[in-house]
């Protein structure tokens, strides 16, 4: 199974600091230029979301991936 939308969210959580305005305001080349929020609302897989929030941000250090 996947990852679900409550790990993905957790996860930005983890490493943002304002999580909420992060999902709703960056937008990511890595997800075709939409926002973590459009991305699922699009029926994105919130593992393949991950990957693209991962990818976008390369100074991320290993224990947040």
């Amino acid at each position: 199974m996947g990852m679900r939308i409550t790990e993905l969210r957790s996860r930005i959580s983890d490493y943002f600091s304002d999580a909420d305005t992060y999902s709703r305001d960056t937008v990511h080349s890595e997800l075709r230029g939409l926002t973590v929020n459009e991305a699922l609302a699009a029926g994105e897989d919130p593992g393949d979301i991950w990957k693209a929030v991962v990818q976008h941000n390369p100074e991320m250090p290993a224990k947040y991936r």
